[in-house]
């Protein structure tokens, strides 16, 4: 194939610039012309992927080459050598030689190679190094003008090309130099490179030296091995074959030379523009025409195609290549060549050749040749004989005991040479499977000799889930690989393994799956899978697979951790923990409760479960409704005390009324002491008046001593006082009742209620309450009981019994009558001071 580019002086280069001294082209990246316009020097790069626009800088200089592969140039102005980096507009190294360079070229990205009249350099671009001899010139070159220097891919073999007129004719010289050796070898030559290249039945690659001369007795093609070949390696058999000249180019010669490693072509240009393809390993010429009637002065590597591109003095730039669908056939029809053509289809993959192949391997298997027949099939290029029927005509040929079958022989060569394809890796790893050696499996998975595929994951997984699961990762297949790392406890790597991948797992399968073996490590999984922000699985479901195993204890592990954020959003599964806790481990869902972690959930649901679970305490943190709270809070028994007096706080006054007359009406024995408890803490809210009515009503005049009791040392009230001293005597409390202060406010008839005061009336008197006990007495029309006070009990106290009465307005006729009664026994002094006290003088003096 072969193809002009464009023309350089379409894009402004000028036809006078355009030859070796001002053209350089490093790589088929850049090329670069030295101009002169007018009195300014500039330099210009051309960007092949971008012709359109060149690059010109105004730079003096007397050579300029730029790097392959990046903006990096290297200019050279006497014995001033300059690198620099065009992007970021640096300067990355200097040098001053002291003897002038006459050819300079890159060798690599990082390495420029330096010629000057007496030896070679190399310049490595890293940190601040200098330039460094690796040789001397050899005598041979004297007086040459150089145009080339080459290296092999390991820079350990290095040639120096140089030409001289001589007798009317251009003599080639070469110097060829070892590193490893420090050994020179002069060589008649005029253009040459080096390849790498692998015969058939080595392992590894062997190092080429090609050379093209014109001489006197003619043109020679050479090929040769350079050094020690590698080990295991057969060494490569020289070659050397005539270059045709036509007649009308008596005085060509080779200028140029490139390989092309892809289809291991070598490319050959001479002055007078004519190309010559030859086949690398046999040096067989493939092909010759003439492309360009100008010298092609520099040429490289064309990599896109594999091929050679080059500019000639007319300022063409142009390329050939190898036709890779047509170039077999034209060898086998053109050339005659069937061999040659059986050889490159093979070794480079090429089609064309299938008839050739199908043909030579039906030959060699029928004539019992199964080796070499399976060598021809293991070659053929494209895979064209790889297939389930070759493999079942070697599976159907009987074996000779004490050989290998000619199977495992077609076997054995396809896997020295390549990867076998799907089909072929399934054929051969499962006799092997079944031999009890997976050995020789791993050992090929290791090569890279199998091609994975699910099929193969399956065969191997029968026998070793994780050598499956090696299968199964070079294959893809992400489902299976998953559930190897389930199947073997790897669960950290599956979750790592599908973000890696890209790949969405069904995570709640997996997961049932692994709780039914392992619930700790389910657990474990089941937490990683919402570690993230984004949870790779619903946690409801989540949860789901957790309770159909019945796993309380490990849901609410996983859900605590879940929901640790306490996010609004989590508010339905917050629920859901209480509620698996409170049907199944109540004692576990108070904790959580009492933690306070969470503020979303169902409070009322939850609160209903509570009581249900008879966590009574949590069922009235929650209630709201007054009907739930009374239904929950008469069973004091269940509730610890001092947390419910403090609960009592957060009622409303009705409510807490409400709800005492609850406790009290559903078992007072049982409610009673906490319920005093409560009116005592919270009389003055909730009102002494309604307290006292609410125990009275349940006529719980113990509750009703022990609450009056526990607030009558601090009350002004006279009716707490009486309520008390009530209370105390219905109950038998008369010691504390001589003990307690009594003030009596009568408002309620208590008759009925209270049918012997007497004892009343006795505290009173030795305590000193008489004035009370009047007020008390009269108010409640128990005016009897103040006459046989001061007839039986004490008639030395009717002075203070007359004073009472007369506080409650008592009539004049009856205070006379009492004091009729009581004649004789009492002292008319202080009955006057009483009387007198309240203005009521005629009183005493009349009943006196």
């Amino acid at each position: 194939m072969f193809g002009i580019h464009y023309m350089l002086q379409n894009i402004g280069i000028n036809a006078a610039n355009i030859g070796f001294s001002t053209l350089t082209m490093e790589s088929d990246k850049y090329i670069c012309v030295r101009e002169k316009v007018g009195e300014t020097a500039q330099v210009v790069i051309i960007d092949m992927n971008d012709t359109a626009n060149p690059i010109r800088r105004p730079i003096s200089a007397d050579s300029a080459i730029m790097n392959p592969a990046s903006k990096v140039i290297a200019l050279k102005a006497g014995k001033t050598l300059q690198i620099f980096n065009i992007e970021m507009k640096s300067k990355m190294k200097s040098h001053n030689m002291t003897e002038e360079v006459t050819f300079w070229k890159w060798i690599s990205v990082n390495t420029v190679a330096l010629v000057t009249d007496t030896a070679v350099y190399h310049w490595g671009m890293e940190g601040d190094s200098q330039p460094a001899k690796v040789f001397d010139r050899h005598s041979s070159l004297a007086g040459c003008q150089m145009i080339n220097y080459r290296t092999d891919a390991k820079q350990q073999w290095l040639l120096l090309i140089g030409i001289s007129a001589q007798q009317n004719r251009v003599v080639g010289a070469m110097q060829l130099y070892s590193v490893e050796r420090k050994v020179s070898q002069p060589i008649e030559g005029h253009a040459a490179a080096f390849a790498n290249f692998k015969m058939p039945d080595n392992k590894a690659e062997s190092t080429l030296f090609c050379f093209a001369v014109r001489g006197a007795q003619g043109g020679k093609m050479h090929v040769i091995e350079v050094g020690t070949p590698p080990a295991g390696n057969q060494p490569f058999t020289k070659k050397a074959v005539d270059i045709f000249f036509p007649p009308e180019a008596q005085n060509d010669f080779p200028v140029a030379m490139q390989i092309g490693p892809k289809y291991d072509v070598i490319y050959v240009i001479t002055k007078y523009g004519y190309i010559h393809l030859y086949d690398i390993e046999t040096c067989t010429c493939i092909y010759m025409n003439r492309i360009s009637g100008d010298t092609i002065f520099v040429t490289a590597p064309h990599e896109t195609t594999a091929g050679i591109i080059g500019v000639n003095r007319k300022g063409q730039v142009l390329s050939v290549a190898v036709e890779e669908e047509n170039i077999i056939q034209y060898i086998t029809n053109s050339l005659s060549n069937p061999d040659l053509a059986l050889r490159m289809a093979s070794r480079n993959n090429l089609p064309g050749a299938d008839d050739l192949f199908v043909r030579k391997f039906n030959t060699l298997f029928q004539g019992g040749q199964y080796n070499e027949a399976a060598k021809v099939a293991a070659s053929a290029p494209k895979g064209i004989l790889r297939t389930p029927q070759t493999i079942q005509r070697f599976q159907q040929v009987p074996a000779t005991a004490g050989q290998t079958s000619p199977l495992l022989q077609y076997f054995g060569i396809l896997l020295d040479q390549d990867q076998l394809n799907k089909h072929e890796s399934l054929e051969l790893c499962r006799p092997v499977l079944q031999s009890g050696r997976k050995q020789l499996i791993e050992k090929w998975l290791k090569a890279d000799r199998l091609e994975c595929s699910e099929e193969l994951g399956d065969l191997v997984k029968q026998t070793d889930t994780t050598l499956a699961l090696s299968v199964y990762l070079r294959a893809g297949v992400h489902s299976k690989v998953i559930m190897c790392f389930a199947e073997t406890g790897e669960f950290q790597k599956i979750v790592l393994y599908a973000k890696k991948v890209g790949y969405t797992a069904n995570y709640i399968f997996l997961l049932r799956n692994i709780m039914r073996a392992n619930p700790e490590q389910g657990t474990q999984f089941a937490q990683m899978l919402v570690q993230d922000d984004e949870p790779l699985a619903d946690i409801n479901m989540i949860v789901d697979v957790f309770m159909e195993a019945n796993l309380v204890q490990q849901c609410t592990s996983f859900l605590l951790d879940a929901l640790k954020n306490n996010r609004p959003s989590e508010g339905p599964l917050q629920t859901r923990l209480l509620e698996m806790n409170l049907m199944h481990a109540p004692q576990v869902a108070d904790a959580i409760l009492g933690n306070q972690m969470f503020t979303h959930y169902d409070r009322a649901h939850i609160a209903q479960l509570c009581e249900k679970a008879g966590l009574l305490q949590r069922a009235l943190e929650h209630y709201t409704d007054l009907y739930d709270i009374k239904r929950a809070v008469v069973h004091t028994h269940l509730l610890n005390p001092e947390w419910l007096v403090t609960y009592f706080g957060s009622l409303s006054v009705e409510d807490s009324l409400e709800c005492l007359k609850a406790m009290l009406q559903a078992n007072i024995r049982q409610n009673l002491q906490v319920c005093v408890q409560i009116a005592t803490k919270y009389h003055e809210q909730l009102g002494t008046t309604s307290l006292i009515e609410i125990f009275e009503s349940f006529k719980s005049y113990e509750g009703l001593f022990y609450f009056l009791g526990s607030i009558v040392n601090f009350s002004q009230d006279p009716d707490v006082h009486f309520k008390y001293i009530q209370a105390a005597c219905k109950t038998g409390q008369i010691k504390e009742v001589e003990r307690i202060f009594v003030a009596v406010r009568a408002h309620q008839d208590l008759e009925a209620k209270l049918t012997d005061q007497l004892p009343l009336i006795i505290v009173c008197d030795r305590f000193d309450y008489v004035h009370d006990l009047v007020l008390y007495l009269y108010r409640n029309n128990l005016q009897k009981y103040i006459e046989i006070y001061v007839q039986k009990v004490n008639p030395s106290r009717l002075a203070v019994v007359v004073g009472g009465l007369l506080d409650v307005d008592c009539s004049e006729d009856a205070i006379k009558q009492l004091i009729m009664v009581v004649r004789g026994q009492f002292s008319t002094d202080e009955l006057v001071e009483e009387v007198e006290k309240r203005n009521r003088c005629g009183v005493p003096c009349n009943a006196v």
